[in-house]
């Protein structure tokens, strides 16, 4: 424990005392409206397509990973892996993922959450991250973070081409690594171009694994059989530039994956998850003397499929739209007026006891809810430091009463010289009201749930040198009302339900973030995390976690990366068939070291590789799953 902390400290020293070169100094989630980093009132976490190209091989659950106040359970287990969204103490349905400004979700899922698998890491060109409750801008379920991805740019050339591919091993540190052998491979192709005022975007990538079981074997028995995890991405996109203000854009992608999965009794099985997705979505941007209209939506079909003892069957469809005017009354006060409208319903198919053949049990006639909400918000940046962003939005539920959440989030810069100081804080609430599923399926829901009320405050100070340097901490306290849980009613009969917790929820914490530059070619991050969640949702959660990278830059053509994580102790629940009770278990911290090199050979030719989990650590995520011990990555990307 000692040789890990002081891992820690040595390299968040070498970032605290460094001078980095940033190029994170514009910023737009928080409020919509393009701001210097130090007007606005949040720390932002903003993932370059530089640092994702760091990272060849890892998924977007990977890289999210590596932020403050995050932990995406499930990453370092098998591909197939279910994740979790862990945010300051939360769940997923308090995360909202959206993806080029639309939020996406899934109404068939028990929490109504997106699933990260569907999206492939090569397809994006920067992941901003906003956390704390941002029900304003962003609708139901933005209580603990917004993640929003942007896809890949189009090329400025008339055709551009780029085909990266990787592979790597896949074991886990129960085997010996001299029987390593390529079990990870991932291609992507892109090709994009303008024509005068046409310009377009295709993407297709392919994600194939295996060698890693989803469940442990015990020690006392013959390895399980390693569980594979096969995903295909395709995506188009063609617009038009009107004129020089006017744009318009629309798209249309595939996305599908095939899980294995074993039993949840922790034996081996042939179970297997199917996700298909069909999406297609515009965009519309006019930009004017005085600001920005925007019309973001996307549509979407998923159909789910788990085959196992107890075969399901999910079709779901949404329409997400948003909407919103950004008007400059002056140069320091702007608005930003907007609709967002999200329309969902599901149908689910199981097989009765005793039959052989699938039958509906939830139609989208019951199934369904509509949102339609209109926003406010505004943004008042003064000459003398005071930097002020407020706003409100109407929650006009199809099912429940109308809502009105709202926040407010001054900022204060103190300048002296290059450097500066911000002081913020922000009080903010959030409303989450049920997925679809809690309130219809036919064995666990209860249509009698009311939505959620979260509320969220955040204090912190950062200090910058110009673009060189920049530290920040954010201490955050959370509460969380009509808790919706999952309860046992008859636990002779194994009767269960959702029901909304009358108790009230807190969690708080503390997040520290570093950035610089050690010398000229070598750069430095690294982060902190306190998270002390309510007691009853601590399950998985570390109440600490870091993260440190340091990068150097060798003739401008070659990186090398050297990162580091700890995870603490977190304590986890297991059902035991012997006694028909869940029981906890308190699971060990683990530290891991990864590296990796790239380097341009030529013009077009660009190589690269990778060592992760260097010192082999065996550690459990989840209790009696699988996870990655040392492997190895190489690959290759062509570009012209």
């Amino acid at each position: 424990m000692k040789r890990i902390l002081l891992a820690g400290a040595v390299l968040l020293t070498m970032a605290a005392t460094a001078q980095q070169t940033e190029t994170l100094d514009t910023v737009v989630l928080d409020t919509k409206i393009p701001l210097a980093r130090k007007n606005s009132g949040k720390v932002i976490t903003k993932i370059t397509s530089e640092q994702l190209a760091a990272r060849p091989g890892a998924s977007v659950a990977d890289v999210l990973n590596e932020v403050s106040g995050i932990e995406i359970n499930g990453a370092r287990s098998n591909d197939g892996q279910n994740l979790a969204y862990y945010v300051r103490g939360g769940r997923n349905r308090q995360v909202v993922i959206m993806v080029d400004g639309v939020q996406l979700n899934d109404p068939s899922q028990i929490a109504n959450d997106y699933d990260l698998r569907l999206i492939p890491a090569n397809s994006i060109e920067e992941i901003e991250v906003l956390k704390g409750a941002s029900s304003v801008l962003y609708g139901s379920g933005a209580a603990t973070a917004v993640i929003n991805i942007t896809t890949k740019k189009t090329s400025d050339k008339d055709i551009s081409a780029t085909f990266t591919s990787t592979f790597g091993s896949n074991r886990p540190t129960e085997t010996d690594s001299k029987d390593s052998k390529f079990e990870t491979f991932t291609n992507n192709v892109n090709v994009s171009g303008t024509l005068n005022k046409f310009f377009y975007n295709a993407n297709f990538s392919n994600r194939y694994t295996e060698g890693l079981s989803a469940v442990a074997a015990p020690a006392d028995s013959t390895a399980f059989e390693s569980d594979v995890f096969d995903r295909f991405n395709t995506r188009l996109n063609l617009g038009y530039k009107i004129t020089d203000s006017i744009t318009i854009s629309q798209f249309v992608s595939i996305d599908k994956f095939k899980a294995d999965f074993d039993n949840f009794d922790y034996t081996d099985a042939n179970n297997l998850s199917k996700t298909e997705q069909i999406k297609t979505g515009g965009h519309f941007e006019w930009k004017y003397k005085n600001g920005t209209y925007v019309f973001n939506d996307s549509y979407q079909w998923i159909d789910r499929e788990i085959m196992s003892d107890f075969p399901t069957k999910f079709e779901s469809k949404s329409y997400s739209l948003d909407t919103y005017l950004n008007h400059r009354f002056t140069k320091q006060f702007q608005a930003v007026l907007g609709l967002n409208v999200n329309l969902s319903e599901f149908n689910s198919f199981a097989i009765p006891f005793g039959e052989t053949a699938f039958a509906e049990q939830v139609h989208g006639d019951t199934a369904n809810f509509d949102i339609i909400d209109p926003y406010l918000n505004l943004v008042y940046i003064t000459d003398f430091g005071l930097n002020l962003n407020a706003g409100a939005r109407v929650n006009i539920h199809s099912v429940y009463d109308t809502n009105v959440v709202y926040h407010i989030n001054p900022s204060y810069n103190i300048d002296f010289g290059s450097n500066t100081v911000k002081i913020l804080g922000s009080y903010s609430t959030a409303y989450i009201t049920p997925s679809l599923f809690q309130l219809y399926d036919p064995q666990f829901g209860n249509t009698e749930l009311m939505p959620e009320d979260n509320r969220t405050i955040e204090g912190g100070v950062e200090f910058s040198r110009g673009k060189n340097f920049r530290v920040s901490a954010v201490y955050f306290n959370r509460n969380e009302e009509n808790f919706v849980d999952f309860v046992t009613i008859d636990p002779e009969n194994f009767i269960f339900q959702y029901k909304n917790i009358a108790d009230t929820f807190e969690s708080s914490g503390v997040e520290v973030e570093v950035f610089g530059k050690i010398i000229e070619q070598l750069t430095a991050s690294a982060n902190y995390t306190n998270t002390k969640a309510d007691e009853r949702f601590a399950l998985r959660i570390p109440e600490h976690k870091a993260n440190a990278s340091l990068t150097y830059t060798w003739n401008n053509k070659t990186n090398i990366g050297l990162s580091y994580q700890y995870v603490g102790e977190r304590d986890d629940s297991f059902f035991n068939p012997t006694t028909f009770e869940s029981e906890t278990i308190t699971l060990e911290s683990f530290s891991l070291l990864n590296f990796n090199i790239s380097g341009q050979i030529t013009k077009n030719i660009k190589l690269f590789a990778g060592v992760s989990n260097i010192l082999d650590t065996e550690y459990e995520e989840i209790y009696r799953f699988q996870t990655r011990g040392r492997n190895v990555l190489a690959g290759f990307e062509l570009s012209f």
